[in-house]
């Protein structure tokens, strides 16, 4: 396995979080007996604003399996761990934060969990509320939903979570077509299939101060939005075609009352009907354009029209209990 984790504000917790990954660098077994051993350790520098920097060059001199990367400048947590992900060479890849919050321990219940399902992508189940405000977590849930709404790929975010178990060759595909802007978990829910889950219970992060503002989470929500699928511009052109059929069959009411020998409100009507089949119109008109861009914008995302992989029963989800994956 190769645990990838992208650091940012690392320096009071990270070498703690390592020193427990340590133990896993011998052959370990998960509850299921499914052996395993931890081969490499990816620390990405996203260029966080403390001395992340001197613990991850100390970290990578005392062990060997330690292997730092470095970024140019702050890219955020997605691409940094895309960037570890490209880096890393394991069967299985891993990642977690840097403060603490995910116990390394937890990963033989992540392979248990890729095992028994058969799943490319395992997502941690937290089994109790994470240490975040009352706000904060009410806000997550309502994007969450409300992404689930919008979106046309299938993808449940709900399930979405930073520590994660992905197939070593899924995860590198992703990172290697995966597009400026995209949101890593629709990347991964796009070729890695239905996820599967583990429960994990998550800790404390003491007094770290979380590195996510309120713009920062506003930004990952619409994100979320832009990349989960086309449904929102498709719902423009329906809404367009209503529109239109409104105003046809106000038209057609009006036309019958004034056959009929009703009094109709000359001037009002005529400009609604106008304004209805003109608004459908449009916004049919405006959706058809939107489907367009939407395709283009699937492109600049590196959305791959299939990804070759193994035969799973030849890689690690096929692999015996009785091998070290």
């Amino acid at each position: 396995m190769s645990v990838v984790i992208p650091v940012y504000r690392g320096e009071a917790h990270l070498a703690a979080v390592v020193d427990e990954i340590a133990l896993l660098t011998d052959v370990r077994h998960s509850p299921d007996g499914h052996p395993f051993r931890v081969v490499e350790t990816v620390l990405v520098h996203d260029c966080g604003p403390d001395d992340s920097a001197r613990v991850m060059r100390q970290l990578a001199a005392r062990h060997p399996w330690v292997r730092p990367v470095w970024l140019s400048r702050n890219f955020g947590q997605h691409p940094a761990t895309l960037a570890g992900m490209a880096s890393a060479g394991g069967e299985w890849i891993v990642t977690l934060d840097e403060d603490g919050q995910h116990d390394p321990a937890d990963i033989g219940h992540l392979l248990d969990a890729a095992m028994r399902d058969g799943a490319r992508l395992v997502y941690a189940a937290p089994t109790n509320q994470a240490p975040h405000s009352p706000f904060r977590r009410i806000t997550s849930i309502a994007s969450k939903r409300v992404v689930n709404a919008l979106s046309s790929n299938g993808a449940d975010a709900s399930l979405f979570h930073s520590y994660r178990l992905v197939l070593g060759e899924t995860g590198r595909s992703v990172a290697a077509y995966a597009g400026d802007g995209v949101y890593l978990d629709v990347a991964l829910g796009w070729v890695s299939g239905r996820p599967s889950t583990a429960p994990v219970r998550l800790r404390d992060e003491g007094d770290r101060q979380s590195g996510y503002s309120f713009r920062t989470l506003l930004s990952h929500f619409w994100r979320m939005v832009l990349t989960s699928g086309t449904r929102v511009l498709r719902t423009v052109s329906v809404l367009g075609v209503v529109f239109a059929v409104l105003g046809v069959v106000l038209a057609a009411y009006v036309a019958a009352d004034k056959f009929l020998g009703d009094d109709v409100t000359p001037g009002w009507t005529s400009l609604m009907v106008v304004m209805l089949v003109c608004t459908g119109a449009i916004l049919f008109v405006l959706g058809v354009v939107a489907e367009y861009v939407g395709v283009a914008v699937k492109m600049a995302m590196g959305k791959p029209l299939y990804v070759i992989t193994g035969d799973s029963s030849d890689g690690p989800l096929g692999r015996r209990a009785d091998r070290v994956t």
